[in-house]
């Protein structure tokens, strides 16, 4: 019989291999999504150390109070110009994309613009 796996352990399996190449410096720290059904989330974090430099999330208060809905391509945009300003304000400007083992499309590929527009450089 056959089984079909599902599309969590494949997005799981395609983030472990891009996790393999892709690594975060105190230079360039890595820029990581996570989307859930309802909400998003992006970090930035310096793995040689360990530590998540800037966060930022739909949960929080202040973006959550700017968006009509949390789970959106606007919703991804404005995530991603939140992420993009309180990095800069940490004095980081260049970081490494890590889009998690999503396709690069719709919510992702918003954020990420959204992130370059407002001064990201990757």
């Amino acid at each position: 019989m056959i089984s079909k796996v599902s599309r969590a352990d494949v997005r799981q399996k395609k983030h472990r291999r891009i996790r393999h190449h892709l690594k975060g410096t105190a230079q360039t720290p890595r820029l990581a999504v996570f989307r859930s059904n309802k909400h998003m989330y992006a970090q930035i974090i310096d793995d040689t150390v360990g530590h998540t430099l800037v966060s930022a999330s739909t949960l929080q208060k202040d973006v959550k109070a700017e968006l009509n809905f949390t789970d959106d391509v606007a919703a991804a945009a404005h995530l991603g110009t939140v992420i993009a300003k309180k990095a800069l304000e940490a004095g980081i400007e260049n970081v490494v994309f890590d889009r998690g083992g999503y396709i690069y499309h719709g919510k992702v590929k918003a954020l990420a613009d959204a992130a370059r527009e407002a001064g990201l450089k990757f």
